[in-house]
């Protein structure tokens, strides 16, 4: 797939640099530059949203580029000024998706390009409409000419989450069998697999979601999706569950039927995730008695057995949805989010606009960093002076350790693959080889997009100066390496700077108020595990609040592990104290899953109020104090609180 999408940029590009060798119009460049860029901002999803994104682009880089280059006469004082709203806007758009942020940090690019050098009126007009003629080519290859599966995407992310359920349940079968795991093995297992898969469910809701906004109704395809991630995340929460009960009372039947179970079941998880993924049809009727026999022989455990139930029959529904007789759904989409303007553009905007988001610090320290830095190139005009500001906003992030990471990728890769660039550009002596080379590096630096950034921008560089060297000639390949790697190296350590200096967000700050949202979440789900009346609307709750009590437990330790990186965080008194209670919260949440599947497993067998009073952990739950009569948060705090 991503091969594909190479070859598809390299040609959306590539055949309008073959038509300007041939009929030599220079306005044919800017346009084929801007194909190029296009499909920087391409990420892939629903076709709706991707042709929104694509057309502002093409639209909207064209008259950026045009109307700074009629201003670019009017000296610093308002060059800087403009450029620099310019880029709070580039940087602030992230708040609305990954699709916006990256078309952000590409128009960013095309800001620093367009002020190398001035435009006559008649110029900025034909620059504005073959930029938009570029961005619109590509847009047009991309959705229409050369159309890839539109569901494809969403169908693999719902894929991965059942292969990530397989890792989980090859590796939880793996410490049942072993005759005596160590103390902390559970807790390892926990935290190598439940923050994955509870985020690969998040990514592929949010790009189900997307996909049935972007049509405004459920299709088929997209309601087999959604009920194939609500199956993996009700299996999910059993497994769990079957873990906590595993690692509470490890009998020895216990773990053997476990064992057994696991055993059966990773294979069909594995099966339906291929399924998924290749948009095969299962034959459900030879699937049937591997499944049915999966929860066999647990009569002995009558917990087990019943979480073993649940689990195989969200099994058995995932298989069905992959049969020629699957869900064959209509409708519309009822996720509970208004479609509407305000809710999609605007209030994503005001939500974020506070001291203390990330994303706005962000765009303001983004801003504030390349005012200098724009006034700098412009004053010392060079051909090459605009890779400082664009290294500096691009390669700053909202957090610091992904800002230092960013980085060190970007100098390694630059540096390397400059000097790739530069032996490439040695044998390359004709514009027809360079295309050439431009079209192959093309298709390798795309296909490797999503990999990683630095090989990525290995990959990149020598794009870059092949590209300098077409639309530029006279510059040495040399000088073009050297060039961009001191203006990387300068960059970079001017973004890791202004991470530190420039309203920096203290990890240890962060992982307190991820603490305190995940503390909240938990006591939500604790309260509706525990105190709401049994039924459907109770099962839905109970789903909500885990969904939240989840997510809220990956982004302590995202913000966790983002403090590990810092300097000295990891040594700091909160960072400790929120490590232990991540490891608490994590166990609690299993339990809570465990009462949640099988209350049997964790009921009292006498309540010492009489037999219609509520037990004491009831009580507590409801009016916040412990059984033995002091507040559940009063008293002598605990580093973990």
């Amino acid at each position: 797939m991503r091969l594909v999408e190479g070859v598809r940029a390299a040609f959306a590009f590539g055949v309008v640099i073959l038509i300007n060798i041939w009929v030599q119009w220079p306005p044919l460049l800017t346009m084929a530059l801007a194909a190029n860029l296009a499909c920087f901002c391409d990420n892939g999803g629903p076709m709706r949203v991707r042709l929104r994104v694509l057309t502002a682009f093409s639209l909207l880089g064209g008259l950026l580029w045009a109307g700074l280059g009629l201003l670019q006469p009017l000296g610093l004082l308002v060059v800087v000024p403009v450029s620099c709203a310019l880029i709070f806007a580039c940087s602030y758009v992230r708040v609305w998706s990954v699709q916006a942020q990256s078309a952000g940090n590409v128009l960013v690019v095309v800001l620093c390009i367009a002020l190398d050098r001035p435009l006559t009126l008649e110029q900025a007009g034909i620059v504005a409409l073959m930029f938009a003629a570029g961005g619109l080519w590509a847009t047009l290859l991309a959705l229409v000419i050369w159309r890839l599966h539109p569901y494809r995407p969403a169908h693999r992310a719902v894929a991965e989450v059942w292969h990530g359920l397989a890792r989980l349940c090859g590796d939880l079968e793996r410490l049942v069998a072993l005759p005596a795991p160590d103390a902390d093995a559970f807790d390892g297992h926990a935290r190598g697999h439940r923050r994955g898969v509870r985020a690969s469910i998040e990514a592929a809701r949010t790009m189900i979601l997307d996909l049935a906004r972007s049509r405004e109704r459920v299709s088929e395809r997209t309601a087999q999706a959604l009920l194939r991630l609500e199956s993996a995340e009700q299996i999910f929460s059993a497994l769990i569950a079957v873990s906590e009960l595993i690692d509470s009372r490890p009998d020895a039947r216990r773990r053997t039927l476990a064992k057994t179970f696991l055993r059966r079941l990773r294979p069909l998880l594995v099966t339906i995730a291929r399924a998924i993924r290749d948009d095969a049809s299962l034959d459900l009727a030879r699937l049937e008695r591997s499944i049915a026999r999966a929860a066999e022989d647990l009569s002995e455990d009558p917990t087990l057995a019943r979480l073993a139930d649940r689990i195989v029959g969200r099994v058995r529904m995932g298989a069905k949805l992959s049969t020629p007789e699957g869900y064959r759904p209509g409708g519309t989409l009822t996720d509970g989010r208004s479609l509407d303007r305000w809710t999609r553009y605007w209030e994503p905007l005001r939500q974020n606009f506070t001291p203390a988001s990330p994303n706005l610090r962000h765009a303001l320290r983004a801003t504030a960093v390349a005012a200098p830095a724009l006034a700098a190139t412009l004053t010392y005009a060079g051909a090459f002076t605009h890779w400082l500001v664009m290294t500096v906003v691009l390669t700053m992030q909202p957090f610091y350790a992904a800002t230092w990471q960013r980085a060190l990728e970007r100098i390694g890769g630059t540096v390397l693959g400059g000097l790739a660039g530069a032996v490439l550009a040695y044998y390359a002596t004709t514009p027809l080889v360079e295309a050439g080379l431009i079209l192959v590096l093309s298709v390798v630096g795309f296909a490797a997009r999503q990999i990683s950034y630095g090989f990525f921008v290995t990959c990149l560089t020598p794009l870059v100066v092949l590209l300098v060297e077409l639309l530029e000639p006279g510059h040495s390949s040399w000088e073009i390496v050297g060039m961009r790697a001191g203006f990387t190296v300068l960059g970079g350590l001017i973004a890791v700077a202004s991470c530190l200096l420039l309203w920096p967000i203290w990890e240890p700050d962060q992982v307190r108020q991820e603490l305190r949202r995940a503390l909240k979440a938990h006591a939500g789900f604790a309260e509706a595990v525990l105190l709401a009346v049994p039924g459907e609307a109770r099962d839905a709750v109970v789903l909500a609040r885990a969904r939240t009590a989840g997510l809220a437990l990956n982004d302590l330790e995202a913000a966790l592990s983002r403090a590990l990186q810092q300097p000295r965080a990891g040594s700091h008194p909160e960072v400790e104290a929120a490590m232990v209670a991540d490891a608490t919260l994590r166990r609690i949440s299993a339990r809570l899953s465990v009462l949640r599947h099988a209350p049997e497993a964790g009921a009292p067998r006498r309540r010492p109020g009489g037999p219609g009073s509520p037990p004491p952990w009831r009580r507590s739950v409801r009016t916040g104090r412990c059984p033995s009569g002091r507040s559940s948060t009063g008293g002598s705090r605990s580093p973990a609180s």
